[in-house]
This record gives C-alpha cells, structure tokens and sequence, in this order.
C-alpha cells in the first residue's frame, strides 16, 4: 500500500482579517511543527492557553461552522484553514491566532493555500497515518434530509462526491460533483469556492449577532431568483465545490490521511463530524513506521 511522508512548513508565515460570525479581527501565525504534531491552534490572546488539537474529540457545538474548544478556550471557523491544510498534505502546523474566530477573508481558502504555498512544504522522517475504509460507514437524517456515506475505494486516495439539492423552491439549483482530492486538483478545483447563503436569511443572521462586518465582496449572497448579489460567481457550480471543501475540512478532524470514497447528499458540520466519529469507532489506523 502507498504511503508518503509526512509534511511541514519550511518557515512561518502569518495573514489577519475579519471573523465572518464574530466580526473580530484575528492575526493568524502559520508555524511549522515537528513529526506527529498534528494541526494544532493556540489561543495567544488568553493568558497561558495550551495548544489545542484539531481533532474530533475537541470539536464544541456551534451552528453553521467549527469549532474546537479545550479548558473554556474556543476557537471558531477553524474548517477553511483545516481544508487547506488537508489539501495541500501539511500533517503537522502550530496556528497562533489571536481572536477567537479564524478570519473569514473572502469566504474561500484560497488566500491561505496562497501564503501556505508561499512558505514552503517540507517532508518529514516520518510515514504519515492513514485509515483506509474497509466497509462502509454511513450518518443519515430520520427524515431521509442529509444522507452520508463513507466507503472503500480500489486506489488509496480520497474521493468525495457532494449532491447539492435543497428543494424546487430553493434559488440555488441542484448540483452534483465529485473530486479526488489531490494537492494539485484541491487547488485547482475546491480552493476557490467561497461560502454562501440566501439574501433571505442575512437579516436572521445579522439580528442574532453574526456578520455585521461582513459584505457581498465577503461571501456569495444569492437573491430569491437565483442571482449572486454584488458578486460573480468563479464557477457555475461554485455552491457544491464549497461543500467538498467544508467536508475536507472536517473530515480533516479525523487526524490522519483518509483513504476511500465518500457521497455526500445535503450534509452540514454537524452530520460531516458524526461520520468522522463513526469511522474512529469502526475502523483502526494504519501503524506508523520511521523512515530510513
């Protein structure tokens, strides 16, 4: 079976900008880490917080993003940064930041694939994990809503297939794509894509707290006939490369490289997170080896 080495930064590198829920404004520190690390964020706005992990057993309830938590210390919005990290193949990073929510910067994570990119990306002396999917694993809604479903694949890469359909009524129209994920194809088809949400649920929103700094140049705002206000899109089916890119990210909690193919219809934080757990509770990793 294929493995590769693991993989750091050559030198740190740092970017700062505006929480898309929170509206505050973060400083983010991109260091490089030694073998088995891991993603880790360290709150360096609060006084003696530790590193924490960016792992599925640190994630903290939050509505429409992720966030992970350890000791009362959160840090929101991480799965942006979690997929351009997992794309790129960048096993082991320290993120100082000192806000409490990553900057949102243009509802992509195409500026963080650019500063990464910039620093240099480094092999390690050490093979990276990995979990290869030997049955299949599925999260589903009661109501036949969301439906998540995780399975083997002939070669030991990932796949992921995202079906995009909210209903006839919706502005947005159905769209189905599927990507194997590689560093060269997640910068060329995923990293892009921004975030987005229908015009009629910005006042909701704005009304509970989030998003007040944030404008149409931030995000893509769709109107109830389907256009993007104040905005292009950079792709015709830019909402379902978005998706694979949140499932990239959370699937990214896993803490290892994940091997097989994955269909995903309608599915969210929430539901992508609960497959990551099935899939610890299911399946072992591959042992590490050092590398001669």
């Amino acid at each position: 079976m294929l493995c590769r080495f693991q993989r750091t930064l050559r030198q740190p590198v740092e970017t700062q900008g505006v929480g898309l829920f929170t509206g505050t404004d973060a400083r983010l520190r991109f260091l490089p880490a030694p073998t088995d690390h891991g993603i880790a964020f360290q709150r360096i706005d609060v006084a003696g917080s530790a590193p924490i992990p960016a792992r599925i057993e640190f994630v903290a309830p939050s509505q429409r993003r992720t966030a992970i938590a350890c000791n009362g210390v959160q840090v929101e919005m991480i799965e942006h940064v979690m997929a351009a990290l997992a794309g790129l193949q960048i096993d082991n990073c320290l993120i100082e930041i000192d806000g409490p929510e990553v900057p949102g910067f243009d509802g992509s994570c195409r500026e963080i694939c650019d500063l990464l990119i910039a620093s240099g990306i480094v092999e390690q002396d050490r093979m990276r994990e990995a979990i290869s999917l030997l049955m299949p694993v599925q999260v589903s809604a009661d109501d036949g809503d969301v439906d998540l479903v995780a399975r083997p694949m002939n070669n030991n890469g990932l796949a992921i297939t995202y079906q995009l359909d909210y209903g006839d009524r919706s502005p947005i129209s159905p769209q189905n794509l599927t990507v194997e994920i590689t560093p060269e194809s997640f910068v060329r088809d995923i990293a892009f894509a921004r975030t987005f949400v229908l015009d009629s649920e910005v006042a909701a929103l704005q009304a509970a707290g989030y998003g007040r700094r944030v404008t149409h140049q931030d995000l893509l705002v769709f109107d109830a006939n389907g256009r993007v206000i104040d905005n292009e899109l950079r792709a015709p089916d830019e909402p379902v490369r978005h998706k694979i890119l949140d499932c990239l990210g959370d699937f990214a909690l896993i803490g290892t490289d994940l091997r097989g193919y994955v269909n995903a219809y309608r599915s969210g934080h929430r539901q992508n997170q609960d497959l990551v757990r099935r899939i610890l509770l299911t399946h072992q990793s591959e042992t590490r080896s050092e590398a001669i």
